[in-house]
């Protein structure tokens, strides 16, 4: 079993999808070994995000995760960060597969409802950003 680290966003958790986005996330097969809703400071998601820092949309991206609530889950399935990253659908809403959950549930390319490990190495990073070991239920 592999585990990803996933969000639900400030956009998707203010709009009231939080729990669509779960049990979604249930019918997919996943299991849900992690989940914390709590509200990103500024500093939290410059960290968060840091290999973003020198990218133009850095500073708009990290006042948008710290604008509001949003919900951060450690999920474990077969192949977990794929099909997860399937799941979530194209970072451009509009660019995303029907039945994804960014074609459903996100409005743009930077309010797209969800977020998720894209690696193995990133999941190593991003996990215990938020969670520490005991929190984790296997």
């Amino acid at each position: 079993m592999e585990r990803t680290f996933a969000i639900i966003k400030p956009d998707a958790f203010a709009a009231g999808n939080a729990g669509k986005i779960i049990a979604r996330i249930y019918d997919e097969g996943f299991k849900i070994v992690g989940l914390k809703k709590l509200y990103m400071s500024k500093v939290e998601a410059e960290g968060f995000y840091y290999v973003h820092k020198e990218r133009p949309f850095f500073g708009e991206l990290t006042d948008f995760m710290s604008s509001g609530p949003c919900v951060v889950m450690v999920l474990e399935a077969e192949g977990a960060i794929k099909k997860w990253r399937d799941l979530m659908g194209a970072t451009n809403p509009a660019e995303a597969a029907d039945g994804t959950l960014r074609k459903e549930f996100g409005s743009n390319i930077g309010e797209n409802a969800t977020h998720g490990s894209d690696a193995p190495e990133t999941a190593a990073f991003e996990i215990p950003y938020f969670f520490s070991g005991l929190e984790l239920l296997a």
